[in-house]
Order: structure tokens, then sequence, then C-alpha cells
């Protein structure tokens, strides 16, 4: 088996190239709407629309990877985002073609993460698998930090088309680091009842939930503090600290995950609870609840992603990527759901009347944590009784 370093630096490299066109288009919005003539509300659609579709194909793609394995489905993630982004920077001269060839990445990008998330599960020991997948989790914040520096350093020198050729080199960067061969490990048949789809249809709808509340918080804090009378920079550079935190904490939840035999999806469940309790004092006015609900928001309510996904496989070596798929079908569907919703409550009620919604809403999604724990229990406690009989 491949060195575990370099599996993990290979998940997080096709990780990042997976999900750079959508950060991308959003860091160089309004570059690109100059030319091509679209306003925020029609960035605001087409992200939507992107996790729309990668809920839709979560489910196959899971498929997908299970029968083709890591090695095939990561280059074929790779070599599409790629051509993406060099057909966004040749061909796309209107908003239809912007769009359509963002909802392919789409595709690419669920196909990417849940080959990562295979590649771990067979490659990296067991003591450091948590770590791991809490690195693979700051591919996002590095995705953001690369679209980001897009904007000064590339679309404001040599035009924003150039920023997708570089994009698209860097995803083809991350192709010699994809898993060299097929693993040699014995592929299981396990059927759905032995994933315990019940319970994690459950998880996956409490993830749906708690991915509706946190994305709403990243899109929408600035904008709900400015709307409070907070100064803009104070704004922004509370938003920073908030990421900050949160990718610490994704690193930190990793790492302690090896170090404990169980209990994560409690955890899971405790740190959505908390979340809520900082989306709650988002809703109260001045900057002290701004900065604790932020850390409490973002250090915890969205500090999950990676835990859940090593809770997962963990329960399911048999088969990964298929019981990934089925939480990330709720994750991205609540990338959908949230900022839509948020955004209409806010502007037909308030912004604080919108940060209770999605406080209560992240409360209900640690309460179904802990209901799809108790069904994993139930369902594992019954399998071993099967077995012994």
């Amino acid at each position: 088996m491949p060195g575990a370093r370099r599996v993990a630096i290979g998940a997080v490299s096709v990780t990042t190239a997976s999900v750079l066109p959508v950060f991308l288009t959003g860091a160089l919005a309004v570059q690109i709407s100059a030319e091509l003539g679209f306003d925020p509300a029609g960035l605001g659609l087409v992200v939507a629309f992107y996790f729309g579709i990668s809920a839709l194909a979560s489910l196959p793609c899971g498929w997908l990877v299970e029968r083709f394995g890591a090695a095939v489905t990561s280059r074929i993630a790779v070599v599409g985002v790629a051509a993406a982004l060099g057909a966004i920077a040749a061909i796309a001269t209107s908003y239809t073609v912007l769009v359509a060839l963002l909802l392919c990445c789409a595709w690419c990008n669920v196909l990417g993460q849940l080959a990562s998330n295979l590649t771990l599960a067979q490659h990296v020991p067991a003591t450091r698998l948590g770590l791991s997948f809490g690195l693979k989790q700051a591919a996002i914040p590095i995705a953001t930090l690369l679209s980001g520096v897009a904007v000064p350093g590339i679309a404001l020198t040599i035009g924003w088309r150039w920023a997708y050729v570089i994009a698209a080199c860097l995803a083809l960067g991350a192709l010699p680091l994809t898993p060299r061969s097929a693993s040699n490990r014995a592929r299981s048949t396990a059927t759905p009842g032995e994933r315990a789809t019940g319970a994690l249809s459950v998880i996956g709808i409490a993830a749906g939930l708690g991915a509706a509340a946190a994305n709403a918080l990243g899109i929408f804090l600035v904008a709900a503090a400015v709307d409070r009378g907070i100064s803009p920079g104070l704004a922004g550079l509370t938003l920073t600290m908030g990421s900050v935190v949160g990718l610490t904490l994704r690193l930190l939840n990793g790492w302690l995950a090896d170090r404990r035999s169980g209990g994560h999806i409690a955890v899971v469940a405790g740190s959505l609870v908390c979340g809520a309790v900082g989306l709650a004092l988002l809703a109260v006015p001045g900057t002290p609840a701004l900065v604790i609900g932020t850390v409490l928001g973002f250090g915890l309510g969205w500090s999950w992603p990676g835990l859940l996904q090593f809770a997962v496989v963990r329960l399911h070596p048999s088969a990964p990527a298929a019981a990934t798929s089925i939480v990330q079908t709720g994750v991205y569907g609540g990338g959908f759901v949230g900022p839509i919703a948020f955004g209409f409550i806010a502007a037909h009620g308030s912004f604080p009347a919108a940060w209770l919604v999605g406080a209560v809403t992240m409360l209900v999604a640690g309460l179904l944590m802990v209901l799809g724990r108790r069904m994993l229990v139930a369902h594992r406690t019954a399998a071993a009784r099967l077995a012994t009989s």
C-alpha cells in the first residue's frame, strides 16, 4: 500500500481540485458578471443548482466509485474538472454556458470527494484515519484561499479567463497524486441492509439540516453583521476568524478521533447543538455576541463534516464510498436549500429571525444525529446477535 502521507496529500489535492470551480467562480463573480451580464441573484442561483446537482449525483457516484475503484474515478474527476475549467476559459461567452459547465463540475466534485474517501479508507492506517479525514476536509478552505488569491493576482491583471486556465493546470497537477492502482484488498459484497441504510438516511437528513444552517452562516454573516450596524471591516475580519477556527477544529476533531475508541457521532451531535447556540447569539445585537456566535457557529457548528465521514467509514469499511454517499446526499441537499431559505426569511422578515430559524434547524440536526446513532447501535447489536445465532 502507498504511504499514508502520500495518500493524504493525494486526497487533499483531488478534493481541492474537485471543489475549486465553484469557489473560483464565486471569487471572480464581479469580473465575470461585468462581461457575461448577471447579477448576485444569478450567482446565488448557480451555486444553489450546483449543490442540488451534487445531491442528485451523490448516490450514483458512490456506486461508480465502489464499482470502478478510487484510482480510476479520481483521475476521471481531476481530468473532468480541468476540462471544464479550460472550457469556461475558452467558450463561456454567456451566463447559460457558464452554468452548464459549472453543473458538469458538480458531478466531478462528487466523484472526487467520494473517491478520496475510498482512498483514505483503503490506504491509511486506522490510527491516523481520523486526522486524514480532517486534512481532507481542509481542502475546502484551501480552495477558498486559492480563489481569493486569484482575484488580485490574476483576474485584475491579465483577466479572469486566465484564472481558469491556471486553475485547470493546477487541477491537472493533482493527477500524479491520484492512487496509482486499485486496492489489493478484497472487495465486499455488503448489502444495503448490512450498511444500515435506514440509520445512515437519518444521519444524512441530520447532516443536511446542519449543512443548511452552516452554509447560510458562511454566505450571510457579513451582510447580516453590517445590517446590524457592525462595520464592514470588522464583519469581514470576524468571518475570517470564524473560518480559521473552523479549519483548526476540523483538524483537531480528526486528531482526537484517532485517540477515541468510539462516540464520534455523539461528538458530531454535540457540535451541532453548540453551533445552534452560536447561531442564536447572532440574533443578539452587539459585537461580543457576533464574535462569540461566530466562534461557536463556525468552530463547532461547521467543524464536523470530516469527523462524520470518518465515523461512517469506520462503521462501514466494506463499502465506504457507498456509505458516505448517503450522508453526502444530505450535505449537498442542505447546501442547496439552506442559503435559499435563509435569504427568503431575511428578505421577508429580518436577519435575526433567520438566525433563530437557523439555530432551531441546527438543534434539530443534533437531535436527529443522536437518533441516527441509536439506530446504528441497534443495527450493530442485531447484526452481532444474528452472527452468533
